[in-house]
């Protein structure tokens, strides 16, 4: 993954190291999450796992959930913590895996790791504390009985490979307990004027279905979401809470276990390539239109295409024009029901004007009086309509994001 939203990998832990050496130094600064204590208690922790920690350590705490609601660990258990911050869950996980186990507490912001140590001291002997990425995991393969992690995969910018290498440390049957930020529709804007966005919106987030899907493609089953919380309601900033809701933004908890067997290229591309998959994301991405016009445009010229390349090799073919003409004004009405369903996200009839003139040209050479300049003037006007309403979507998310005027393409 070279660049993200018009940024790079680089930039991005950049920004999310900078918000959370804040969080550990100065976290009685103002921030756009919830931290500390307070969110402890909203988000459900139980008094016997919260009252215990170090104040010096609960101050910076600033998870998304209480993945603890999945139970994952068992007594003398080697835990992974990924995103492990100051150390909050780190050291729950160290008294439920108990003496005979082991928590390894990861996390990419060496004034995190640098608290957890102080405070973890002889108190917590079996506690590690490592700084690294969630993306290169610096443990063995199949060396990790659980897995606990909370709002730390939302801000990682390649999740299919953290999820790859969680699936890799975890030893067979091994399990995962997970919290952490997820959209109902994504983010499809270019941020480069700012990639702070990434840790202060929602902008690092996955579509709920698209996270469930990928810890499924690489190899985990029995996923289940055990809860969903309306985690930005909390948030100190008007702004963000707004973002929150026009994106459909929540934080969910979840379980699941490893496989025996890392699923094999050819499965997992069988899985992303899902019709359902692929009609759903283009849905929320506002690609039904374009998808619908492009096959509408391959039924109508790429057939004739076909007809008259097969036809050069001496081949006989020949097209049922009533078939041919119905599944062209299919893909047209189709193109422009989906181009003007965008008119709920931005509010312009612009779009499904020229989709309704350029559908009824297409239909009017097909079904009355063909005519090739009246065809193509009429995809002329569904391809202007699908552009224009794309534009418009992606300025609603710009402005919603506060990237108004600026470059959103």
């Amino acid at each position: 993954m070279v660049a993200i939203l018009g940024y790079s990998p680089q930039q991005i832990t950049e920004a999310v190291q900078d918000m959370y050496t804040a969080v550990a130094d100065r976290p009685d600064t103002h921030f756009h999450f919830p931290v500390g204590r307070e969110a402890l208690r909203f988000l459900g922790y139980a008094a016997g796992d919260a009252d215990p920690l170090p104040d010096g350590v609960a101050e910076s705490f600033a998870g998304v959930g209480n993945p603890f609601t999945a139970h994952a660990m068992k007594p003398g258990d080697t835990t992974l913590d990924i995103g492990a911050g100051a150390g909050n869950d780190s050291l729950i996980a160290a008294s439920k895996v108990g003496t005979e186990g082991q928590v390894i507490a990861l996390d990419l912001t060496a004034a995190m790791t640098r608290k957890l140590r102080c405070h973890a001291g002889d108190r917590y002997p079996n506690v590690e504390v490592i700084q690294a990425s969630a993306e290169h995991l610096p443990l063995a393969d199949e060396s990790i009985d659980s897995i606990t992690s909370n709002g730390a995969l939302n801000l990682v910018p390649d999740k299919r490979q953290a999820i790859r290498e969680m699936f890799r440390v975890l030893r067979p049957g091994g399990r995962l307990q997970l919290a952490d930020v997820v959209i109902n529709r994504p983010v499809n804007v270019n941020c480069d004027s700012d990639p702070r966005l990434w840790v202060e919106c929602v902008v690092g987030a996955t579509v709920e279905d698209s996270l469930l899907a990928m810890l499924g493609d690489e190899g985990f089953d029995n996923v289940r979401i055990l809860r969903r919380l309306d985690y930005f309601a909390h948030s100190p900033s008007l702004q963000t809470r707004e973002i929150a809701e026009s994106f459909g933004a929540h934080s969910i908890e979840l379980t699941a276990e490893r496989a025996g067997q890392a699923p094999r290229w050819w499965q997992k591309w069988l899985r992303r390539g899902h019709p359902e998959r692929l009609l759903g994301d283009l849905h929320r991405r506002g690609f039904l239109g374009v998808a619908a016009l492009v096959l509408a445009l391959l039924s109508c010229y790429g057939a004739l295409a076909a007809v008259g390349m097969v036809t050069a090799l001496g081949l006989g073919m020949a097209l049922n024009p009533g078939l041919w003409a119905g599944t062209i004004g299919l893909f047209t009405i189709l193109a422009m029901v989906f181009i003007a369903a965008g008119f709920r996200r931005h509010r312009s009839v612009t779009p499904a004007a020229l989709a309704l003139i350029g559908s009824v040209l297409v239909l009017y050479a097909l079904f009355v009086n063909y005519g090739v300049i009246t065809e193509l003037t009429g995809f002329v006007f569904l391809i202007g309509a699908a552009t224009r309403d794309l534009n418009l979507r992606r300025r609603e998310e710009a402005e919603r994001l506060g990237l108004k005027g600026r470059n959103h393409t």
